[in-house]
């Protein structure tokens, strides 16, 4: 597993070449700006090895961040039923690259163009570029929305419609500032709360109820 996803390299390269212009072209000192830049690339698109415990009956949180909201829902279209929406908050500072949630196959793909408001506004799941996955395994159905923010201008997508992914495996990240809404069956015990530092491929956002 690469220690940084290789769409940073681009960015990480563009500043640095910057860096070398600017520091012989005009002055050393300018060429700090843009090296500072480049450190930051490479922090910000860093992909940290995880090592995921498997649990078919917990839904693990698809990003880093800070759960910023929790709704029930009256009617998911791909859940067939209600459910409770979580919605984590990722800021610049937070690892960004995106996991599964659970182990099962994309039975559901959207992505829609919109506007970019700032990420933690309740509207933006309407109004934002978001891109929708709905993952199904045998036990049950979820849906993972990727929504761009006001400086996340690009969703990056590594799966498409079939693919089979397993839980904590990478399936995408978002640029530069944003917030995932996971939604579960409201038969899954919601096992966070407002507020809470989530940690991707780790934090369990939800649990499968034991059956009587």
């Amino acid at each position: 597993m690469a220690p940084i996803v290789h769409e940073g390299y681009v960015f990480i390269g563009a500043s640095l070449v910057l860096a070398i212009l600017l520091g012989v072209t005009i002055h050393p000192y300018a060429a700090v700006p843009p090296a500072v830049l480049a450190g930051y690339f490479a922090y910000f698109f860093r992909n940290p090895k995880r090592d995921i415990a498997m649990d078919d009956k917990a839904i693990i949180s698809p990003a880093d961040g800070t759960v910023q909201d929790i709704t029930p829902v009256e009617y998911d279209d791909f859940i067939k039923g209600a459910g409770n929406k979580v919605t984590v908050f990722m800021s610049v500072f937070n690892v960004h690259v995106n996991r599964s949630p659970i182990s099962g196959e994309i039975k559901c793909q959207k992505y829609v163009c919109g506007r970019f408001r700032p990420a933690y506004k309740d509207s933006v799941g309407f109004e934002n570029e978001h891109h929708l996955i709905g993952i199904e395994n045998s036990r049950l159905r979820i849906t993972v929305t990727q929504i761009a923010g006001i400086l996340a201008r690009r969703i990056v997508s590594w799966v498409t419609l079939n693919d089979t992914l397993r839980q904590g495996e990478l399936y995408g990240m978002i640029r530069f500032g944003s917030c995932l809404e996971i939604v579960m069956p409201e038969d899954v015990q919601v096992m966070v709360k407002k507020g809470d530092k989530v940690v991707g491929g780790k934090t369990i956002l939800g649990r499968i109820k034991d059956e009587c």
